[in-house]
């Protein structure tokens, strides 16, 4: 049985008043009465709460309707958060955390509820699930992914590290078999193994992975595995999953007695990013594309809208860039842009609501730090 039977029947009579005609191929939508879903691991913590208030922004300038499922990467949560969201009338869905295998019953529940869905932060695998993959393309409502590169952000941050002296690195992975942690990780072994083989007599070592889950616990407990595994280790890479597995990992350095001493590079900008690189309890990190989701979510509103169609048979793959930190000069102009106010006004959510895929896809690939001090006229 649909999901969305009764909250269509409701919402055609609202929407369709008035009308003075009507084709099931070819409606009218008011902003008003569009609703987008957002299924996210945490809408409260680090990177969650950034990206909830520029979704929360975009939705107030374009007059729509947002609703957010937090699922906590629990993978039985995570598949049920889409059908509380189709439950709860909306049109289209933006997702992540989602492994593969979790959007084969993604996908199957908007296609079954003819509800568009995009993913953000994540891509499916071609080359590993090459079946889900194909069985994204042929979806009429499964749009595309917002994702990053993640094998060059891992290289990028283990060559900070190797330029402030460390050679010897300790690894905090967050969930077993998630593509973007997969992903990462991949890249800190290439950087480290690009770097040993130019230098042999010089060589970097990368632990095998802690895992710490997502919480502040779990990335102390895994930090302090690695300092009591080996004491000369001299850096940690806390890789990611929002944040609180970050602070867990400096709280623990700092506990030991070691901040500045063990150098801590990670994905997920902290509040408090610029304090920490200025202490040294930080040395260097990946971030600022909380935005990410907000291209997610334009290419569903403009999926609504009846102004991108005929997803079949594609796959819209937008990448977005990752901006990197490695002292408290490069923060400066972060907080400017990104902290204190949002990288894009109300007009300018408006203005790419308006773009076509390949100009959305345009203004993700160009969001930087000068790209947002340039618009802001400053």
């Amino acid at each position: 049985m649909k999901l969305m039977k009764m909250a269509k029947a409701v919402a055609f009579t609202a929407l369709f008043t008035g009308l003075s005609s009507f084709s099931m191929s070819s409606y009218a939508i008011d902003n008003s009465d569009i609703k987008i879903g957002v299924s996210i691991w945490s809408s409260t913590d680090v990177l969650g709460s950034d990206c909830k208030r520029v979704l929360d922004a975009a939705a107030k300038a374009l007059g729509v309707q947002v609703q957010y499922v937090d699922q906590a990467h629990v993978s039985e949560k995570v598949t049920a958060s889409v059908e509380q969201l189709v439950a709860a009338g909306c049109q289209g869905i933006i997702i992540c955390n989602s492994s593969d295998t979790e959007m084969t019953s993604a996908i199957k529940t908007a296609n079954d509820n003819e509800v568009y869905l995009a993913q953000f932060f994540r891509i499916i695998s071609k080359e590993a699930n090459p079946a889900i993959y194909e069985m994204a393309k042929k979806s009429d409502y499964y749009i595309g992914a917002v994702h990053e590169d993640e094998p060059a952000n891992g290289e990028k941050l283990v060559q900070i590290l190797i330029d402030k002296g460390c050679r010897d690195i300790g690894l905090i992975g967050w969930e077993q078999g998630d593509a973007t942690w997969l992903g990462r990780w991949t890249g800190y072994k290439a950087g480290v193994a690009k770097w040993n083989k130019a230098h042999p007599n010089d060589k970097v070592k990368l632990s095998e992975p802690q895992y710490a889950g997502t919480s502040s616990e779990g990335g102390s407990k895994a930090a302090e595995a690695l300092m009591a595994a080996n004491p000369k280790i001299d850096a940690l890479i806390p890789a990611g999953g929002g944040g609180d597995p970050l602070q867990g990992a400096i709280a623990a350095v700092e506990r030991a007695g070691k901040t500045g001493k063990i150098k801590i590079v990670s994905t997920d900008f902290l509040p408090d990013l610029g304090d920490r690189l200025k202490n040294g309890s930080m040395a260097g990190e990946s971030g600022g594309h909380y935005c990410d989701p907000l291209f997610a979510f334009m290419l569903v509103y403009n999926a609504v809208k009846g102004n991108y169609k005929e997803f079949g048979g594609k796959f819209e793959d937008v990448n977005f860039p990752y901006l990197y930190v490695s002292s408290p000069e490069d923060y400066t102009g972060y907080e400017e842009y990104f902290v204190k106010q949002l990288p894009y006004t109300d007009k300018e959510f408006v203005e790419m609501s308006k773009q076509d895929i390949n100009g959305l896809k345009a203004t993700a690939a160009k969001l930087s730090i000068e790209d947002a001090k340039a618009r802001s006229g400053k």
